[in-house]
Formats: C-alpha cells, structure tokens, sequence
C-alpha cells in the first residue's frame, strides 16, 4: 500500500487541482448558481463517477504496460512530462473567465448527474491527465499497481467531491468570487502551473 506521506501529498496536491478554475468547477458553479446546491451536487456526483471511470483505465492499462515493458515506461513518462508543461503553459496563459463565458442549462437531476459523466469521461485530456498524475505516487516495490492506482484514484476523487461539494454548497458566494474576480483567478492559475511544471520535472527524472 502507498505511504501515508505520499496520500497526504498526493491529497493536497489534488486540492490545489480540484480548486484550480476549470471547465467542470465552472459548470459545478453555474449550475448551482441558477438551479440550486442540489444541482451542483448532482453534476458533481457525475463528474466523480467519470473520475473513477478513468482510474479503472489507468489501472487496468498502465499497469501492465509499466511491468512489461522499458520502451513503454520511458515513453509515457516524457509524453507525460511534455503535456503537463504544455498544461502549465495554458495555465498561465489563460484569461480570467466570467460568468457570461459559461452558458447554463436547467436539467433535471438524473440529467444532470448524466451530464457530469459524459463531461468527465468525453474529455481526453482527463486521461492524459490522469496517465501522466497517477503514477508518479505509486511504487512497485509496495504491492500491486492496480490497486494503488485505485487508492490514488480515492483520494483524487474524495478531493474533488470535496472541494466541488463545497462550491456547490456555497454557489451563491464562491461563485461570485471565482467567476468574476480577475485576480483570484490569475492566483490560482499560477499555482496550477507551479503544481504542473513540478510534476512535468518529477516525471521526467522518475525511473522505473
């Protein structure tokens, strides 16, 4: 099993994400803002069914690949580093979004709920992601790798129900403070960078 060090750093270092301003926090936000915190709650429940979706892919796929096979390792992890610097770079590139750029959409809950799981699973870079984020807190000489994905893959989604249960919670505030102030945005946009480029280093000099 994976240290308790490494699942308090792996924990926080996905808060830091799951806070970071993002099309899915973005549609948590609207949604709650116009349909109520039950809303937000749905579409949040969607989006970590999808999270759990993409750590059973890593697990089953990864793993194998990671075991097997040098090429593969070695691969994967400067693909892996080269798109968490490409996401550092839109990170600190990107504008300040306001609430007239997310378009809302009354659902009902089964609705919404579903349209938090398409969102997730449909976004390619959520694997990408995902490939490059997980690994890297796992360890082969600590049992099998399927099942710390799995654990990672907890502790992510436990993050982001968190951190988006909250947002829904207090939509009416947080909304207001996340999607129309430019500097709140801009701060969290660099600490995502940070968060990546480190990640994209730690990657790149991992060995298998």
């Amino acid at each position: 099993m994976i240290d308790s060090n490494v699942l308090l750093a792996f924990f926080s270092t996905s808060l830091i994400l799951a806070l970071s301003p993002g099309p899915d926090n973005l549609f948590v936000l609207a949604q709650s803002a116009q349909n109520g915190r039950k809303a937000g709650i749905y579409v949040t429940l969607g989006l970590a069914t999808g999270l759990f979706g993409h750590t059973a892919a890593v697990a089953f796929g990864l793993s194998a690949l990671l075991r097997s096979s040098s090429l593969a390792f070695g691969t994967l992890k400067f693909i892996g580093a080269a798109y968490l610097v490409y996401l550092a770079w839109q990170a600190l590139k990107a504008t300040a979004i306001t609430h007239q750029q997310t378009p809302v959409q009354a659902l009902s809950n089964g609705r919404l709920y579903l349209r938090g799981i398409v969102m997730n699973l449909t976004n390619p870079k959520v694997s990408f992601f995902f490939m490059a984020f997980l690994p890297q807190f796992a360890d082969p000489h600590r049992g099998s790798m399927i099942l710390q994905f799995f654990q990672l893959g907890g502790v992510f989604l436990t993050a982001t129900l968190l951190v988006f249960g909250l947002i829904s919670y207090f939509a009416g505030s947080l909304g207001e403070r996340f999607r129309n102030s430019v500097l709140a945005q801009k701060a969290l946009n660099r600490i995502a960078a940070v968060v990546f480029v480190s990640l994209a280093v730690k990657l790149a000099v991992s060995e298998r």
